[in-house]
């Protein structure tokens, strides 16, 4: 969970002339952090925590409206108990700790994914997070804890099907347009340019109906070590790429 503080951003943003205005990230590599410095995983956890503190400031400052960031997969329930029961006490304690900060710093924070594993104190404390940032549009961010891609299309499927049972919705109607109306993501843009640090080179069920025209950049770096500056470069870099979303430029 980030961790905002007081202040503004810098006067002079370096935005790139069409840089992304949403980015999604993967952030990868906080337990190959810690092990390195022969730390228990928790230690890349808490790295990894305050590192997002820096990205979401640099945000306006490159452009970017719109962060969403993969805290929580549906499949990390698959560590041991201890790393996830960590992982949930990490959450709530910057939740409890940054609330005030991040609605300061103009920042709002919507969480997707399926809350129903969440205990009752986290999900009280994203309930009223997301109800104090509410009012904020400086940087727009988003949090996918406990999250899927194919699991939010299944979620989002059944709630399209009671629609059609319920005679709210006309099956013959229903086209690419229909279902994003459903998924957890229905009041955001589709991400332009997708991240994931640490070196893998796949996308971990993330974003999967919202990415499909995302440009996507795979890099070496840990997620601990990602700067200011690599984002920047990234996001500069998106600005020179040559989309055209299936057309052919004549």
């Amino acid at each position: 969970m980030p961790t905002v503080p007081k202040g503004s951003s810098p006067t002079e943003p370096k935005i790139a002339p069409g840089g992304p205005r949403h980015v999604a990230i993967i952030m990868d590599g906080n337990g190959r952090w810690a092990t390195q410095r022969g730390r228990p995983r928790l230690f890349g956890h808490h790295a990894g925590a305050k590192r997002v503190r820096e990205i979401v400031e640099a945000c306006p400052d490159f452009g970017v409206e719109y962060l969403t960031v993969f805290a929580f997969s549906t499949e990390n329930w698959k560590r041991t108990q201890v790393e996830v029961a960590g992982l949930m006490s990490l959450f709530r304690r910057y939740i409890s700790k940054e609330t005030r900060s991040l609605s300061e710093f103009g920042v709002r924070v919507r969480f997707i994914g399926d809350r129903v594993r969440l205990d009752d104190k986290l999900i009280r404390l994203m309930n009223e997070l997301e109800e104090a940032t509410a009012h904020n549009t400086r940087v727009h961010l988003t949090i996918a804890l406990n999250y899927g891609g194919r699991d939010e299309v299944a979620r989002a499927t059944q709630r399209l099907a009671l629609d059609v049972a319920e005679g709210k919705l006309d099956p013959g109607a229903v086209d690419e347009e229909t279902l994003p109306r459903y998924l957890d993501t229905y009041v955001l843009p589709d991400p332009d340019l997708v991240i994931r640090t640490s070196g893998e080179a796949r996308i971990s069920n993330f974003l999967l109906w919202q990415s499909a025209y995302a440009e996507y950049e795979f890099i070496d770096t840990l997620w601990p070590d990602f700067t200011k500056a690599e984002f920047g470069d990234l996001c500069a870099a998106y600005g020179g790429r040559d989309r055209r979303f299936g057309a052919v430029k004549t």
